[in-house]
């Protein structure tokens, strides 16, 4: 029983390298997406009937470079 070699067509390599290109793009994207769940969770809740100004460093360097 001789073995033939199989023949690898071009079709069959470029849906290859796409393969592992798409595979490459989600495993770079995964870690971002999980951090920023991680973010997102750490945010404290709005309040529920509204009122969800709070005095915050940010607003507070705003009110700073407006003083005259």
């Amino acid at each position: 029983m001789s073995k033939t070699p199989t023949k690898l067509s071009r079709r069959t390599l470029f849906a290859g390298a796409a393969t592992t290109g798409a595979l490459v793009a989600a495993s770079g994207l995964l870690p971002a997406a999980r951090q920023e769940n991680e973010a997102q969770a750490d945010k404290p809740q709005p309040p529920e009937r509204g009122g969800g100004y709070r005095l915050t460093e940010h607003v507070k360097r705003y009110y700073e470079t407006t003083r005259l």
